[in-house]
């Protein structure tokens, strides 16, 4: 289990904070610290982004590949840190703490401090992973909106027209045939936004990480779901005019796809009971009507 790494890796970074502290006190200005105090001191910093590393490769891979990401990421951070702060001490006078050494060294307890807020074991970690994705492509859904609201021209809010002068030019404007495409692209977008949040609803109700097959559930609905945001993306990009169809049937196809795979392997693991089916078939559903209504907006493309 994660709890006894969990318990060794709080007092490593607390003890990489500390380090990172006395390090930065001991070049915070005159006199000059002594050759023997400095390599005290560096021994001491290694020593302790050592411990950092070695409770990371601890971490057995079986308590789920999603959970030791975000620990090795919070690893990385704090050994980045580290480096920074050793750089900046080096390459700075020593008359006083500058504001880059404050800086640095904030930085590396920023990194430590991290460790507390990491999820405890899989489930909250693959909880916390699609809680990042759906606030991507709630953002990307927003911002989609807002320009289709706009009015005709989406790109008013960052193009002025005394500096580029008039601009009838259609490469700036959305046909009326472009908005009936649009909108199916945007059933499309909303229904990545009711998926992820309906899998991270059912994560958080049905979700555990007692058992293997548990766990590697898990990860792989975290791996499939962290392509939505991508995809989203991928397919709002090409909806900017001048629209080029192909380029929007083919991204939201691969959207589609990918919904339908995040779906699909909801359905054959552990997060989802029997109640809980009717909503992944009304999606799917969802994906297969807008991406039926898209393939025949652009027949004559193919």
């Amino acid at each position: 289990p994660f709890a006894p790494v969990e318990s060794f890796l709080d007092q490593t970074f607390k003890v990489t904070s500390q380090e990172a502290t006395k390090l930065s006190l001991a070049f915070s200005g005159p006199p000059l610290t002594s050759a023997e105090d400095c390599q005290k001191l560096s021994e001491d910093v290694q020593n302790a982004i050592l411990a950092v590393a070695t409770v990371y490769y601890w971490l057995p891979k079986g308590q789920g590949t999603t959970l030791r990401k975000m620990v090795r990421d919070a690893t990385t951070e704090v050994v980045e840190g580290m480096i920074q702060l050793t750089e900046t001490i080096l390459s700075a006078p020593l008359e006083s703490l500058s504001q880059e050494q404050l800086i640095s060294t904030g930085g590396v307890w920023e990194a430590c401090e991290q460790v507390s807020s990491l999820p405890r074991d899989n489930q909250a970690a693959v909880a916390s992973a699609l809680a990042a994705c759906l606030g991507v492509v709630k953002d990307a859904l927003e911002e989609m909106e807002h320009a289709l609201v706009e009015g005709q021209d989406p790109y008013s809010d960052i193009m002025e027209d005394e500096e580029l002068g008039f601009r009838g030019n259609r490469d700036t404007y959305w046909s009326e045939a472009d908005r009936k495409l649009l909108s199916s692209c945007m059933g499309l977008m909303k229904a990545s936004k009711a998926c992820l949040k309906k899998v991270l609803g059912v994560v958080k109700a049905y979700g555990k990480a007692d058992s293997p097959e548990q766990i590697t559930q898990l990860d792989d609905l975290a791996d499939i779901a962290n392509e939505i945001s991508p995809s989203v993306d991928e397919l709002a990009l090409s909806m900017y005019p001048p629209v080029n169809e192909l380029a929007v049937r083919l991204n939201a196809a691969k959207l589609a796809s990918v919904l339908k795979k995040v779906l699909e392997i909801t359905k054959t693991s552990h997060v989802c009971p029997p109640s809980e089916e009717g909503w992944v078939q009304f999606l799917t559903d969802a994906v297969d009507h807008n991406m039926n209504k898209i393939k025949n907006f652009t027949q004559g493309q193919l």
